[in-house]
């Protein structure tokens, strides 16, 4: 069987799928490193909702999901970008989905991390709004018995006037926090309106100011997850953090060897692109906890291309890719998305992570994802 698949000029060429996935077992967590998926959301397809209504989840889909990734030994990182935080899901979907995930962690006996931001307030807002806002968030997160991840803020953004006052909010915020919690350093390429983040788009001055924050309150910083595609800065971060702060690594263009790390140390996980790599991550991690670097990114590595294709700019779209291979994969019985954003890829787009997909053996019924790949060339007026 083969299938004719379009490039970005408009020609077509013709593919022949793989017949058979790769065998990925499950298992148990890690041991060398703590690894977090961020998980996408499945849209109910049957809402009668419009790009600007709240966000219409189907709960079942969206909770199976999770238990993919926990079976795997991946922890989830819920309610974060990857989940349409200020792209589809507002912040009251974000807290139904916070606690129905808390809760199904504590089921199943998953590694949950939720995401704390301010993304309630509506126009804008005082930095005493922005502090209250965070709390009401951290509340609701401690509540639930998850770990929470401290993500970079809009408002805080418009509000701040420099370095200053990032320093005060954050102070504020760990002095509150139950137990440690995990920073999130978010680079405009996935959100353009956190441009000149902690009082500075001097990304060396930025770093200063982050680092500030976390030395004055090392016993409540678990770790940074750090997403600014720059695989040198990351080591250099890593390398200046307090004994005992882990670095995550958001990097979804050099993860392998940021994950591998080098003679002085390497970064832990925290990433979207193993919500489609989940179980063939979780395998490179395992092969990675006896010892074999090299054949952890023999496994990883050839990941790599199949990632830049999806978080390729502008980036912030990588979760169109991201729900279409969950579909594919049989995940969900369709491809719609909160807010409608799976019209934010072109067709050449979802071919192109089709094929790269299929390579890799991620499909666990490849003539399904074929199936399915060609219903949506048809959508879009290919005959076979």
């Amino acid at each position: 069987m083969t299938i004719r698949l379009p490039d970005a000029n408009g020609r077509f060429r013709t593919y022949e799928p793989r017949t058979e996935p790769l065998a990925l077992a499950t298992g148990a967590p890690f041991t060398s490193r703590t690894v977090f998926s961020a998980a996408h959301v499945v849209a109910d397809p049957y809402a009668d909702v419009s790009p600007d209504s709240p966000a219409a989840v189907d709960w079942d889909a969206t909770l199976a999901f999770r238990r993919h990734l926990w079976s795997h030994g991946l922890g989830v990182a819920e309610a974060m970008d990857t989940a349409q935080r200020g792209m589809g899901l507002d912040w009251a979907g974000a807290a139904e989905l916070i606690r129905r995930s808390a809760a199904e962690a504590r089921a199943v006996g998953g590694r949950i991390a939720c995401g704390v931001g301010t993304d309630q307030l509506v126009g804008p807002a005082s930095l005493a709004q922005v502090r209250a806002a965070y709390e009401e968030q951290l509340a609701l997160v401690e509540e639930s018995g998850a770990q929470a991840i401290l993500m970079a803020s809009r408002a805080l953004t418009a509000a701040a006037s420099g370095p200053e006052d990032y320093l005060d909010v954050y102070g504020h915020l760990l002095r509150q926090a139950a137990d440690p919690v995990i920073l999130h350093w978010l680079g405009p390429m996935f959100d353009p309106a956190l441009e000149g983040y902690w009082g500075s788009s001097d990304l060396d001055a930025a770093t200063d100011v982050f680092l500030r924050v976390i030395a004055a309150h090392p016993d409540k910083v678990d770790g940074i997850k750090v997403s600014l595609l720059d695989a040198q800065r990351e080591i250099d971060l890593r390398r200046r953090l307090p004994q005992g702060v882990r670095c995550y690594t958001g990097d979804d263009f050099h993860y392998p060897e940021l994950i591998a790390g080098d003679e002085k140390g390497f970064s832990h996980a925290l990433l979207g692109i193993f919500d489609p790599l989940g179980p063939l991550a979780a395998r490179a991690v395992r092969v990675l906890d006896t010892g074999d670097t090299k054949g952890f990114r023999e496994l990883l590595d050839p990941t790599v291309e199949l990632s830049r294709h999806l978080f390729q700019a502008p980036t912030r779209f990588y979760k169109t890719g991201v729900v279409f291979l969950a579909w594919l994969a049989g995940h969900q019985d369709h491809f719609t998305m909160v807010g409608g954003l799976q019209s934010a890829r072109s067709l050449p787009h979802f071919a192109r992570a089709y094929e790269l997909a299929d390579g890799l053996g991620l499909f666990r019924d490849p003539e399904s994802a074929e199936a399915r790949m060609k219903t949506l060339l048809a959508l879009y007026g290919v005959t076979s």
